[in-house]
C-alpha cells in the first residue's frame, strides 16, 4: 500500500491536541483529515474475587453530557506518565478509586478511536482486598476531578455492560474478559 502521511499543520495545543494531517490514498489523492493526540493510556478493572464486587468510578463526562445523558460507569483510567503503562495503572487506581494495586493482568492494547485519535490504551484486571482501599480516591483536584467511587456486584455490572448504554468500550471490555478469564465470579 502507498498510503502515507504528507503534511501536518497543527490546530490546537492543550491537553490533547489537533492537528490536520494530509494523507495520501493509494489511488493518489490527497484527503485531509483531523487527528486527535493525547498520547497513550491505560484503564484498569479492580476487582474483589472474595465478595465478588469491582471498584468503579463516575464522573462528569462532556461529550456525555452533550449527548444529552447523565453519566457513564467507567474504570479507573488516565494517560500514561513515563514509560510504564503499569506505573500509571496502580497511579490511576489510587487517585481514582482509592485502591493500593498489586499484580496486574495484562488483557491488550487497543487503538480507541484509529480513525480520528492516536491514543492506545492498555488494559489491565487487578484483584483487590478490602484492605487495599488506603484512600478515598476522586481524583485530584489540580486536574478537575470530582469522582464518585463506589463497588458494584459482578453480576450487576455484568447486567450493566449486556445493556449496554450505561459504560464505557474499555469498562465493557474489561468486564467480558474478567467473565471470560474468571467464570466463576459470575452467577
Amino acid at each position: 500500500m502507498d498510503e502515507r502521511v504528507v503534511d501536518v499543520k497543527p490546530l490546537y495545543e492543550g491537553w490533547s491536541s489537533m492537528s490536520l494531517v494530509g494523507m495520501r490514498l493509494a489511488s493518489g489523492a490527497v484527503v485531509p483529515r483531523h487527528v486527535e493526540h493525547h498520547g497513550l493510556s491505560v484503564g484498569v478493572l479492580p476487582f474483589d474475587p472474595v465478595r465478588r464486587c469491582a471498584t468503579l468510578v463516575r464522573m462528569a463526562r462532556a461529550p456525555v453530557l452533550l449527548a444529552g445523558l447523565e453519566d457513564v460507569v467507567e474504570v479507573p483510567a488516565g494517560k500514561m506518565e513515563g514509560d510504564d503503562p503499569q506505573d500509571t495503572a496502580r497511579q490511576e487506581a489510587l487517585e481514582e478509586a482509592g485502591l493500593r494495586l498489586g499484580a496486574l493482568d495484562r488483557v491488550a492494547e487497543f487503538w480507541s478511536m484509529p480513525a480520528i485519535s492516536s491514543e492506545r490504551i492498555t488494559l489491565y484486571l487487578a484483584e483487590y482486598r478490602a484492605s487495599d482501599r488506603v484512600g478515598v480516591g476522586g481524583g485530584l483536584e489540580e486536574e478537575g476531578e470530582e469522582i464518585e467511587v463506589f463497588e458494584m456486584d459482578l453480576d450487576a455490572l455484568w447486567m450493566l455492560v449486556a445493556q449496554g448504554d450505561k459504560v464505557d468500550m474499555k469498562t465493557a471490555v474489561l468486564v467480558y474478559a474478567l467473565r471470560q478469564r474468571r467464570p466463576e465470579l459470575f452467577s
